[in-house]
This record gives C-alpha cells, sequence and structure tokens, in this order.
C-alpha cells in the first residue's frame, strides 16, 4: 500500500505537458487560403480548393511550432479549366500518381516582431527538397492570428521542364499561404518584440 502511494505521489510531482499547457490553435479554412503564382506571358495563378493544415507546439515559444500544409493536386484551379488539365497532368504536378503536394516544417526562426522563417521539407510530384516559407503574422496575443507568407521554388529542380503550347512560362514559382488561425485552448504564445 505504502508502495502504490508513493509511486502516485512520485507520477503527480512529474510534470506532463497536456494539451492545456501549451497554445492550440485551428486554422478557418473559410478564411484562408494556399494558392501560387508564377510569371508567365498569360498570367498563371490559383488556389487548392482542398488542403489541410496544422500547426502544433510543445511550449509557448513560437520557435517549438511545427507547420505542416497537405494540399491536394488535383484540387487546384486556376479559374480554366485547359490550365487545370495541364496542372494536374504527368509536366507538372502528376497528380494521378503524386496526389499530395506537402510541407513538412524543420524549425521556426524568429527574424523580427512578427516574421518568421520557417525551413522545411517540400514535396511536389513526389520530389522533395529543402525550401524555406517566410511568414507574418498579425493579431499575437488577440487570440486570432492572420498569417501571410510566401515559399519561391524553382520548378525545373521538381521535374516540372515542360511548358504549355503558346505560353512562355518562368522557371520560379511563388507559393502563397494565408491561413487564418484562431486560439482554442491553452495559454497564448510568448512573441519576442
Amino acid at each position: 500500500m505504502k508502495i502504490a502511494a508513493l509511486c502516485l505521489l512520485a507520477f503527480a510531482a512529474v510534470p506532463t505537458i497536456s494539451r492545456a499547457q501549451v497554445p492550440v490553435f485551428q486554422f478557418d479554412k473559410a478564411k484562408s487560403s494556399i494558392g501560387f503564382n508564377v510569371k508567365a506571358s498569360v498570367a498563371i495563378d490559383g488556389k487548392f480548393d482542398k488542403w489541410d493544415a496544422t500547426m502544433t507546439f510543445t511550449s509557448t515559444d513560437p520557435t517549438t511550432g511545427v507547420l505542416d500544409i497537405k494540399a491536394q493536386a488535383d484540387s487546384v484551379d486556376t479559374g480554366s479549366g485547359m490550365k487545370d488539365g495541364k496542372l494536374k497532368g504527368k509536366d507538372f504536378f502528376d497528380a494521378k500518381d503524386n496526389p499530395y503536394i506537402t510541407f513538412h516544417s524543420s524549425k521556426i526562426v524568429q527574424t523580427g516582431p512578427n516574421t518568421f522563417d520557417i525551413p522545411g521539407t517540400f514535396t511536389i510530384r513526389g520530389v522533395s527538397k529543402p525550401e524555406t516559407l517566410s511568414l507574418t503574422a498579425a493579431g499575437y496575443g488577440t487570440g486570432v492570428d492572420d498569417i501571410k507568407g510566401v515559399m519561391a521554388f524553382d520548378r525545373k529542380e521538381y521535374g516540372m521542364n515542360s511548358g504549355i503550347p503558346f505560353i512562355r512560362i518562368a522557371d520560379r514559382v511563388e507559393v502563397d499561404v494565408n491561413l487564418h488561425a484562431e486560439h482554442v485552448s491553452g495559454p497564448l504564445l510568448d512573441v519576442k518584440k
């Protein structure tokens, strides 16, 4: 009986990190978007209609966050069926064989009062490479954060070497991330000013 009581006391004395002790955010998809743009002789920009994103923290320090973004390649929407079909095909997203475009952060580095660089692994067409997403966050401390970010990559490094007939396309592609995050539980983030 004494041993059981001692074990119970020892267990109670060891601090555990619970969901209530860390900031928990949810992204409001109705107010958020994941898109892209590329310079071309005919404008090519669009968004993904089906995607998911999570940001989890192990403490109130924002640099402990992990950002995961997962977009369904075949949900691309440029407003043009012809462009969408070409982008879903083997020359670009190869959506049939590689259905997801993903980004998984490896760390978060605060670069200013409300700016962050997020290096991570970007995967498209089954090719994974290190890329950096640069974010600006507004609303810290209010429980609602609007996060805007850009990540640029060279499409040819991911095997997208083809073009679209009669359209000149630049190699540089910019991914635009606009996330509306709502604090749902736990403490607020402790952002360095």
